[in-house]
């Protein structure tokens, strides 16, 4: 059985990793059940497991071209190179689906597969299962029936075209099924398995727990080391030692043992990238004097995506400075550039909590036990918020600052992994194992 899987964005990467890690294993144990059978000289039997092989290849369209967006994401996971790069690059959304569909339909031409699986909701994953669905090549959508109902976000449009043409939905929990068989489809499609990105996180953490990171950044407590040269601030940033003089008055009224077992300067992340909050500059206003706000009482470290970068920038907005303000002192908000998957990771799980806008953060920090503030007007993910680990603010600044001054008042730093129906690590084999059985199942039909 050929199968082509297609990633394109950074969040793709995370969740094919562990796909590919079943496939590979499932081989393996076909090989050895082969190897073992034609000792015996079952010859029908050797031939059968031999076609329940599965033949994998990977396919990326470039959506996510440059290194810290890409590469370095394919070095942390362990992913393969891929076997197909189509290259499409940037552009607009009608572009980059158009590209992706043009290209891929050339793939499908030459390669013939028996299944093409996407994941997620970037605009390769609609362009892909539409290339395919048109040539009726079979579809697979891993992390199918997602809504937040929001028209607004290409995202939703994404999501729910490619439920409605895949032939396999990989659902994430019970949520996701309801939200499919209410728009009228079949239950015989829809395989709830749990969510593949907790694969990737719980393979992942002990290597992440290994990263430097923190001291890179100098938010190891009496770390003296510099900030590196490629720490590149769009404002600007303060040196390690200001951040920790910065957190000190704060930290004063906490126990002298909550300090002393706790190596790490206190900080929050931030990620931000969605064109809602990013594109519009009134919105990008106002959530940067929100952020400002907060990093008065804990320092900030951001991560920030090239286009947010590129808007802070246009808009000519400061971390540290309001547009009508320009006068106050040194930030106490870090920007940094992308960062690659395991140094993520570490500052995620090391943060006192999580301001964002991305769907697998409110993931991520739902399992690790970190408040997560979600700066969506929709929930994507109703199960994570059903946890109490996140917080939707939507675009409300007051209610961002007022979400994140509770949790820094509250005195507790205790995380506590949330235990959730299926997310448990083996959902790229539950996937495998239908694809298996469903292969086999037409096969003696």
């Amino acid at each position: 059985m050929k199968i082509i899987s297609v990633v394109g964005a950074r969040p793709n990467f995370m969740k094919i990793a562990p796909l590919i890690r079943a496939i590979e294993k499932y081989n393996t144990q076909i090989k050895i059940k082969t190897q073992n059978q034609a000792k015996n000289s079952e010859n029908l039997n050797l031939k059968l497991n031999l076609n329940l092989n599965l033949n994998h290849l990977l396919v990326h369209t470039g959506q996510h071209y440059d290194y810290e967006m890409s590469q370095i994401f394919f070095q942390d996971l362990d992913l393969p190179q891929p076997d197909i790069h189509l290259g499409v690059g940037s552009g607009t959304h009608a572009e980059q689906t158009g590209k992706v569909m043009v290209e891929f339909e050339k793939v499908l031409f030459q390669e013939k597969p028996d299944l093409v699986i996407v994941v997620g909701d970037v605009n390769s994953t609609l362009a892909a299962a539409l290339a395919a669905v048109k040539l009726h090549i079979p579809v697979a959508h891993i992390e199918a029936g997602l809504r937040c109902y929001d028209w607004a976000m290409p995202e939703e449009i994404n999501r729910l075209l490619t439920d409605h043409i895949s032939d396999y939905l990989f659902t994430t929990s019970e949520y996701d099924d309801d939200n499919l068989k209410r728009e009228g489809i079949s239950g015989e499609k829809i395989f709830c398995v749990g969510n593949i990105m907790v694969d990737s996180l719980l393979f992942n953490k002990p290597m992440a727990e290994k990263s430097d990171i923190l001291e890179r950044l100098g938010l190891v407590t009496n770390h003296q080391s510099p900030i590196p040269p490629h720490v590149i601030a769009v404002s600007r940033s303060c040196e390690p030692k200001a951040w920790q003089e910065a957190w000190q008055s704060e930290s004063e009224s906490e126990s002298e043992s909550q300090s002393q077992s706790q190596p790490v300067t206190p900080y929050a992340l931030l990620t931000l990238h969605r064109a809602s909050n990013v594109d519009n500059e009134q919105s990008l206003t106002r959530i940067m004097a929100a952020v400002n706000q907060v990093a008065q009482r804990i320092p900030i470290v951001f991560p920030a995506h090239p286009r947010t970068q590129k808007k802070l920038k246009e808009f000519n907005l400061h971390l540290d400075l309001t547009p009508q303000s320009k006068s106050q002192s040194q930030s106490n908000v870090l920007i940094i550039p992308p960062l690659g998957y395991l140094d993520f990771l570490n500052l995620e799980m090391n943060s006192r909590f999580v301001i964002t806008d991305s769907g697998g953060i409110q993931v991520e920090t739902t399992v690790l036990g970190i408040p997560c503030l979600t700066m969506l007007d929709s929930p994507v993910w109703p199960i994570t918020h059903k946890q109490g680990t996140n917080i939707l603010v939507g675009s409300d600044s007051r209610k961002l600052t007022n979400e994140a001054f509770k949790i820094l008042n509250s005195n507790s730093n205790s995380k506590s992994e949330s235990k959730i129906e299926l997310w448990d690590g083996k959902t790229a084999e539950r996937i495998v194992e239908v694809i298996k059985t469903q292969s086999q199942s037409k096969s003696e039909s």
